[in-house]
C-alpha cells in the first residue's frame, strides 16, 4: 500500500472532472461551427441542384425554340412555293408562333426555379447568411411604428 493513496485518489479525480470540462468545452466551441457546417452544405448541394434543374429547363427551352424555328422555315418554305403574298403571312405567323414557344419555356422555367425554391429554407437561408458575410458595410434602414427608420443603429457598437 502506498502511503500517499488519498492524494493518488484525488488526484485522478481532478484529472478525470477536468478532462471532462476540458471536453465538453470543446463540444460547446465545435457545435456552432458544424451547424454553419452542416448548413452551407446543404445550401451548396441545394444550389447544384437548382443549376442543374436550370440548365435542364434552358436546354429544353433551346430544343423547343429550335423546333419552332425549323417549323416556321419550312411553312416559309412552303409558302414560297406558293406564292409570295401568302408567304409573308405564313412567315409571319411562324414567328409569332416561335415567340410563344419561347414565352412558354420562359414561364415554365420560372414555375421550376420558384418551386424548386419554396420548400427550401435551408439553401434560402445559406444564400441569406452568404450575402451577409460577403456584405460590404451595408446598413439596414429598419421602419419603427412611426414609419421612420432607426438611423445609424450600426454605429451604436462601435
Amino acid at each position: 500500500m502506498h502511503p500517499n493513496r488519498n492524494a493518488i485518489a484525488f488526484g485522478g479525480l481532478v484529472a478525470t472532472v477536468l478532462f471532462f470540462v476540458i471536453l465538453i468545452i470543446l463540444a460547446l466551441w465545435a457545435w456552432p461551427k458544424y451547424k454553419v457546417y452542416k448548413l452551407e452544405m446543404n445550401g451548396i448541394a441545394a444550389l447544384k441542384e437548382a443549376e442543374w434543374s436550370k440548365q435542364i429547363l434552358i436546354e429544353e427551352a433551346k430544343a423547343r425554340e429550335q423546333a419552332a424555328l425549323m417549323q416556321a422555315k419550312a411553312r416559309v418554305t412552303l409558302a414560297q412555293a406558293e406564292g409570295e403574298g401568302e408567304a409573308k403571312i405564313v412567315q409571319a405567323k411562324a414567328e409569332g408562333q416561335a415567340d410563344i414557344e419561347r414565352a412558354k419555356a420562359a414561364a415554365e422555367a420560372n414555375r421550376i426555379i420558384g418551386e424548386s425554391l419554396k420548400g427550401n429554407e435551408a439553401y434560402l437561408r445559406y444564400v441569406w447568411i452568404k450575402g451577409l458575410q460577403e456584405g460590404n458595410g451595408e446598413r439596414i434602414y429598419i421602419p419603427t411604428e412611426a414609419g421612420l427608420p432607426i438611423l445609424e443603429a450600426g454605429k451604436a457598437g462601435k
